[in-house]
């Protein structure tokens, strides 16, 4: 089986304004050496240094995680930032710009949480900040009454696009995830279409019809073990990692013949 380097997208955390280190939840290296049976590779936010074109060369697919903190709202012309909201600019300054190389080079991506908002903004769509708050909109962030566990437990269905990559992955046009976000898709990105739906018409699942690789993209976590025991997040991460070692063997391929 032709193995693959997957990307995994890093946060930086700031220590008294000094220094600053790379973040990354295990569960989404675990879920990409495990469910996606990939080998994941951390991408440092410095993307204002970085070589992403270098980078990417050596990359078979790029994996967008969740975070705390939130993309900044200059991103997408929204309004600043209330008081107390996380933010990692140089994150926003590393994965915006390599969403888009990634995708134009047909790379399979696949983005959760934070990514998913990440790959709305960099393709020019907008974000509600406090989806919550909006009429009709039930509370989707985390639930502190319950545990670690608890929380990435299922907290509301969705429903799925007929016909879509996203049902043929799950089998069923319906589906139950969990939901631990404040900001989620305002206007979509052109090029993105709508695969996926809460109760409350949130846009939980996109996905790009013109893309050239795979392209998926969800606002819960499918990564956490919790979810992991799911049909649906099996299914995602093994397309997933099936894609990206396709992607490396034409790679390879093409390598030979040059």
């Amino acid at each position: 089986m032709q193995s693959a380097l997957i990307g995994v997208s890093g946060c930086a955390i700031e220590d008294e304004g000094n220094r600053f280190y790379v973040k990354v939840g295990d569960k989404y290296v675990n879920a990409i050496a495990g469910a996606a049976e990939a080998t994941p590779m951390i991408i440092p936010p410095l993307g204002d240094v970085l070589d992403l074109d270098l980078m990417l060369d050596r990359l078979d697919g790029l994996f967008l995680t969740g975070s705390p903190s939130n993309v900044e709202p200059h991103h997408y012309e929204g309004p600043a930032f209330r008081d107390g909201v996380k933010r990692d600019a140089r994150r926003d300054s590393t994965t915006l710009p390599l969403i888009k190389k990634a995708i134009q080079r047909g790379m399979p991506v696949f983005a959760v949480c934070r990514g998913h908002q990440e790959l709305n903004v960099a393709l020019g769509g907008t974000l509600h900040q406090h989806v919550q708050e909006l009429p009709g909109k039930r509370d989707h962030r985390v639930n502190n009454d319950l545990d670690y566990m608890g929380q990435y437990d299922v907290a509301h269905s969705i429903t799925i696009r007929p016909d879509g990559p996203l049902a043929a992955l799950a089998g069923a046009t319906e589906a139950n995830v969990n939901s631990l976000h404040s900001q989620a898709i305002d206007r979509l990105a052109p090029g993105l279409l709508v695969e996926a739906e809460s109760p409350d018409g949130v846009i939980e699942a996109v996905s790009m019809p013109s893309a050239k690789g795979f392209l998926l993209s969800v606002q819960w976590h499918p990564e956490h073990p919790v979810a992991l025991t799911w049909t649906l997040s099996k299914a995602m991460f093994a397309a997933f990692g099936d894609a990206a070692r396709a992607y490396a063997a034409k790679r390879y391929q093409s390598g030979a013949a040059a």
